[in-house]
C-alpha cells in the first residue's frame, strides 16, 4: 500500500501583508485616477484598499491553500472589514472634530464668555461651567432613581406592579429630547410662571432622559451576579438589604458605572431640551436656579446657525465646543474606568 504524503501549505504572512500593501497601493492608484488633480480623502483610500485586498487574498488563498481555508479566510475577512467599515465614520468624525476644532482650541476659548464678542475672540466659559453644573445635577437625580428601581426589578420586583414598572421604562428610553424638554418646560410653567428659563430645568429634562437609561443598563449588570452569591451571604445571616449593599452591588460596580456613563454621555449632547428651557445667554451664569443657562451643545448649535459678520470665527468656535464636548465624555470615561478598577471586588481584578 502505498501512502501518499501531501505537505499543507499555507499563506505567509509575508504574502498576506503584500497583498494587503498592494491593495492600498492600486487602491490610491484608482483614487488618484478619478480624482485628478482634486484632494484625495485617505478614509476613502483605506475603505477601497480593503475591498481590493479581499478580491486579491481570496482567490490567492484558494489556489495556494485550498477550498476550505479560503472559505474561511473569506468568512474572517468580511468580519474585519465589517469591523473596518464601521471604524471609517468614527474615525472621520474625531479626525474632522480635531483637525477643525484645534484652531480655537486655546486658552481665551476656555478663559472668557461670550459676552460683548462681536467677531473674532471670545470663548466657552459660560456654555462649560453650565454643562458641568446641568449634567452634574441631571446625574445627581437620575443615578440614584434608577440605581433603586433596577434593585427593586432584580431583587424585589414581583407581580403586574415589576411589570408596570418595566413597561414604562421600556416606553421612556424611547421618547424624544423634545418631549423631555416640552415636560420640563411644562412643569416648571405651574411653579415659575410662563416663559422660564433656568438650568435647573434643563437638568430635570435631562433626567428624564438619563434615568431609562440607567435602568435598563443597571438591570442587566445586576441579573449578571450569580445567584450563588446571594444565596451564600443570605445562609450566613445577612439581612437582604445588606446582602444588595455589600454583595451584589460591589460585584456589579464595573457594569454599574460603565451603564451610568453610557446615560451620562447620552444627555451630554442634547440641544432641543436645553434649548426650550435652558435656554441660552452670552453672559457667565453660575446660579442653575437662577436665570438662563448657557450650554456646549446649544453654544455649538447656537454659533453655526447664528453667525455674525465674521463667519469664520464662528465656526472655529463650534468646532471648538464639539471638541471640547468630545475631551469632557472621554474624561468622564477614564475617571469612570477607575473608579470601578478601585471599588471592583479584589477576585475581580
Amino acid at each position: 500500500m502505498t501512502t501518499v504524503l501531501t505537505r499543507a501549505t499555507t499563506l505567509t504572512r509575508g504574502t498576506v501583508i503584500a497583498l494587503f500593501i498592494s491593495g492600498m497601493a492600486i487602491s490610491y492608484f484608482v483614487a488618484a485616477i478619478s480624482r485628478g488633480d482634486g484632494e484625495i480623502v485617505p478614509l476613502g483610500i483605506f475603505a477601497l484598499g480593503l475591498v481590493v485586498f479581499g478580491m486579491l487574498v481570496i482567490p490567492t488563498s484558494w489556489v495556494v491553500e485550498g477550498r476550505r481555508k479560503a472559505i474561511n479566510r473569506t468568512m474572517t475577512g468580511l468580519v474585519f472589514s465589517a469591523f473596518g467599515f464601521a471604524l471609517v465614520p468614527l474615525v472621520s468624525l474625531v479626525w474632522t472634530v480635531v483637525t477643525l476644532g484645534l484652531a480655537r482650541f486655546d486658552g481665551e476659548f476656555f478663559g472668557s464668555s461670550m459676552r460683548n464678542v462681536v467677531g473674532e475672540g471670545g470663548g466657552a466659559l459660560h456654555a462649560i461651567i453650565g454643562t458641568v453644573e446641568i449634567t452634574l445635577i441631571a446625574a445627581l437625580i437620575s443615578i440614584p432613581i434608577g440605581l433603586l428601581t433596577s434593585v427593586y426589578l432584580v431583587e424585589y420586583g414581583r407581580g403586574r406592579f415589576s411589570k408596570w414598572v418595566t413597561t414604562m421604562v421600556d416606553v421612556m428610553t424611547g421618547i424624544p429630547s423634545i418631549v423631555a424638554g416640552l415636560f420640563a418646560f411644562a412643569l416648571f410653567s405651574v411653579f415659575f410662571g410662563p416663559g422660564v428659563r433656568m438650568g435647573f430645568a434643563g437638568a430635570v429634562a435631562l433626567s428624564v432622559l438619563m434615568i431609562p437609561v440607567v435602568v435598563r443598563s443597571s438591570e442587566e449588570m445586576l441579573r449578571l451576579v450569580p445567584n450563588e452569591l446571594r444565596e451564600a451571604s443570605l445562609a450566613l445571616g445577612v439581612p437582604k438589604w445588606l446582602t444588595i449593599l455589600r454583595v451584589v452591588i460591589p460585584t456589579a460596580i464595573g457594569g454599574l458605572v460603565t451603564g451610568i456613563m453610557i446615560a451620562i454621555a447620552r444627555v451630554i449632547g442634547e440641544t432641543a431640551p436645553l434649548l426650550i428651557v435652558a435656554g441660552f445667554t452670552q453672559s457667565m451664569n453660575y446660579n442653575p436656579f437662577s436665570e438662563r443657562m448657557m450650554t456646549l451643545p446649544v453654544f455649538v448649535y447656537n454659533s453655526y446657525s447664528s453667525q455674525g459678520t465674521d463667519a469664520q470665527a464662528y465656526i472655529d468656535r463650534a468646532w471648538a465646543g464639539a471638541l471640547t464636548l468630545i475631551v469632557i465624555v472621554m474624561v468622564l470615561n477614564l475617571g469612570a474606568r477607575i473608579v470601578a478598577r478601585v471599588f471592583r471586588p479584589a477576585g475581580n481584578h
